[in-house]
């Protein structure tokens, strides 16, 4: 067991509180209580967000409430009063909120270019507003809660870990959604318990591919790229993949590498939906109030079904068993965003990659991959060379550097593009980059 910071048990704080979110969370930290006793639950915003956080707090409140448990549930817009003692701090953040994200995805689609939070241009975007501000927190957390860990979901979550990793003392690890939801998916497909299955990813976060697949002992990987079922997320378009192409990559690949595998079908489709149903930011929106209007609601004591249509099903659950694992020494495998230290040897140490780590309660330890496909290092290299120099970029406002970045991702087609986007994209942040504009 880790010491706590509480001897009356767990002191967590979620920042970005106010999230549509933070239903699944909350719902995680009951589920798990007699393995996770967590205390004291402090849901942090800031003043842009305090509606929000108060409707969400509330609902949050009712949910331990009927669970009976102990738990107390703090809303603040104070962020160091959140942090100070705790043991477990999430960020669940989006600066700029989605009228930011809407213009991420619509100034690429204006040039002929794939318009996406968490890649190509909009993703570079995501990482310039939210390091400085992540990078902020950290220097609180520092402070406050040395021995803390961070686990990140912001987006894109890769870039943000490796970027903390880099430049503060905190102990940080990053995860998403995909693998979790992969893992569900093969359980159900297969009928079998998700402990008698084993999937290995290789690459970085939003850009990986799964290269074991085993069910109860049976290699089942060439089987799925054979039947190829469409599988995708709420916010990736569905496509077909090309059945020869998927049976000689060596790999499953993440539903992100549609977009550097089919960019011209996926532009095409991110045209159309744009044009009848507007940007995924204006579509998550409508979903977004739709949950709040429901939230509103006094007699709501649990978690809404609709909140599956985020596109972030089971994150909680990532978030909550990895909290669990570190807490407990557990020693299982989860997929993590981690530094790399020599399991990539064409990638620097200190890049940040998702791969298994074995979770101990001294941090995730990474496991060598057995193989990685000669197909897929070149396509990681790239894009791990447009995130670094993204994450230099975003520590220090350099205009040149981000250039560079923008030139280096595989998704746009010339430094002329580059240029245009960069200076359009950086004119509509000006609010969240300060950097950039001194």
């Amino acid at each position: 067991m880790v010491t706590v910071g509480n001897s009356k048990g767990l002191k967590i704080a979620v920042i970005g509180g106010g999230s549509s979110y933070t239903p699944e969370i909350v719902e995680g930290f009951i589920r798990k209580y007699e393995q996770l006793p967590v205390r004291e639950l402090w849901l942090v915003d800031i003043e842009q967000g305090r509606h929000k956080l108060e409707i969400v707090g509330e609902l949050a409140k009712r949910m331990v409430a009927k669970s009976g448990l102990p738990i107390e549930v703090h809303l603040t817009l104070d962020r160091r009063e959140a942090i100070a003692g705790a043991d477990f701090i999430t960020t669940q953040m989006r600066v700029g909120l989605l009228e930011a994200r809407k213009w991420d995805e619509h100034i690429p689609n204006q040039h002929g270019v794939i318009g996406q939070e968490t890649t190509g241009p909009g993703g570079m975007m995501k990482a310039l507003r939210t390091i400085p501000v992540l990078l902020d927190i950290c220097r609180d957390i520092e402070e406050l809660s040395p021995n803390a860990w961070l686990l990140n979901f912001t987006n894109p979550a890769g870039m943000v870990t490796e970027a903390i990793n880099r430049y503060s003392k905190v102990k940080s690890i990053g995860l998403c959604n995909a693998p979790i939801g992969l893992q569900k998916r093969l359980s159900e497909q297969y009928q079998t318990p998700i402990e008698h299955i084993y999937t290995e990813f290789v690459g970085l976060n939003h850009l990986h591919w799964v290269t074991r697949i085993e069910v109860d002992g049976v290699d089942r990987l060439q089987e799925m790229l054979d039947n190829r079922e469409d599988y995708s997320a709420k916010n990736v378009p569905p496509s077909e993949w090309d059945p020869e192409f998927l049976k000689g990559l060596g790999g499953l690949p993440s539903y992100y590498l549609k977009y550097f595998y089919m960019t011209d079908i996926m532009l095409e489709e991110q045209v159309e939906s744009m044009k009848a149903n507007g940007t995924r930011a204006e579509v998550v929106k409508r979903v977004e109030d739709e949950l709040f209007e429901l939230y509103k609601d006094p007699n709501l004591q649990d978690k809404p079904k609709q909140l599956e249509q985020r596109g972030g099903a089971y994150y909680s659950e990532a978030a909550v068993n990895l909290m669990d694992s570190l807490y407990n020494d557990k020693r299982d495998i989860q997929t993590l965003n981690v530094s790399n230290g020599n399991i990539l040897d064409f990638l620097p140490a200190n890049a940040s990659i998702e791969v298994n780590c074995l979770v101990t309660n001294k941090g995730p330890i990474p496991l060598s991959v057995t193989e990685v496909p000669e197909q897929i290092k070149g396509l990681i290299h790239a894009v791990k060379t447009y995130e670094r120099l993204t994450i230099e970029a975003a520590v220090t406002g350099d205009r040149g550097i981000a250039l560079q970045a923008m030139v280096s991702h595989p998704l746009v087609p010339s430094v002329s593009v580059a240029r245009t986007l960069l200076d359009e994209m950086l004119e509509r942040n000006k609010p969240y980059l300060p950097a950039f504009f001194e």
